[in-house]
């Protein structure tokens, strides 16, 4: 569906599965931090199409469970899907402005590259912090777009960070922030972890970032000259590529 700019969008579904399948290294980090066991219960919020459920109800069993929220109502029909046979495993529509859980339900909670996309990134952490059971955990792992790293022209790179920070994303900084907002929403914050998967594939990476979408989007937009944009994606295509995008990951806590 093309956006505002006119340009198509990729199928949400597909591209989030793409992502899980490129970020395997640092979700590994992230399954290992939430020191998942049998028999927890545990909260996925903006699950999108479920990706990342599956090693979750393996680690806490049939004998725990597994809730993923989402509030587009096309990734909770895929998730739903693909985990319709799964009794441990419960999909929800949900706003994670307004959590529609009781109070101290889950032994843990993820959100992972979901907070920059939300209106209220503290309201949403207050939110999380309501449901989570007194000394539950909290992680969370987002992006930091201002430091998307692409070998080449300088210039360019920081043109095309500038465009998709100021227009493309919410919260396009919030990785940063993770810490900070944390605190201010009542949680002990125990670790913040960074993780840089590097892309060599100029194919996968532009699947991933949409260097050739945003960057038809900033000259549409004014924001880069058509021909400086239309030489840095021939050179990126060209060229020995190296792609970087730098990834928080937050490892809080419920005070007891």
């Amino acid at each position: 569906m093309p956006n505002a700019l006119g340009v198509p969008s990729p199928d949400k579904a597909a591209y989030m599965d793409d992502v899980a399948r490129a970020a395997v290294g640092y979700k590994r980090q992230m399954l290992t931090l939430l020191e998942l066991e049998p028999g927890l219960t545990v909260l996925d919020l903006g699950c999108g199409p479920g990706a990342d459920i599956q090693s979750m109800a393996d680690a806490v069993t049939t004998s725990g469970r597994v809730v993923g929220v989402d509030i587009d109502p096309r990734m909770v029909e895929a998730a739903s899907a693909r985990f319709h046979d799964h009794p441990h495993v419960e999909i929800r529509l949900g706003d994670g402005h307004t959590l529609p859980f009781e109070d101290a339900t889950f032994d843990r909670a993820r959100m992972d590259r979901a907070l920059q996309h939300v209106a209220d990134p503290a309201v949403v952490l207050s939110e999380l912090l309501r449901v989570l059971k007194p000394g539950g955990l909290l992680r969370v792992g987002e992006p930091d777009w201002d430091s998307l790293t692409v070998d080449g022209d300088l210039e360019m790179n920081r043109a095309f960070n500038r465009f998709v920070c100021s227009t493309m994303v919410r919260n396009a900084t919030i990785g940063r922030r993770l810490a900070r907002l944390a605190r201010g929403a009542g949680f002990e914050v125990q670790v913040v972890r960074t993780a840089s998967p590097v892309f060599h594939d100029f194919a996968l990476a532009d699947n991933i970032f949409a260097f050739t979408r945003n960057t038809e989007r900033a000259i549409r937009a004014g924001a880069i000259d058509r021909a400086d944009g239309e030489r840095w994606l021939a050179e990126l295509q060209s060229g020995d590529f190296l792609a970087a995008p730098l990834v928080f990951l937050l490892s809080a806590r419920k005070p007891l």
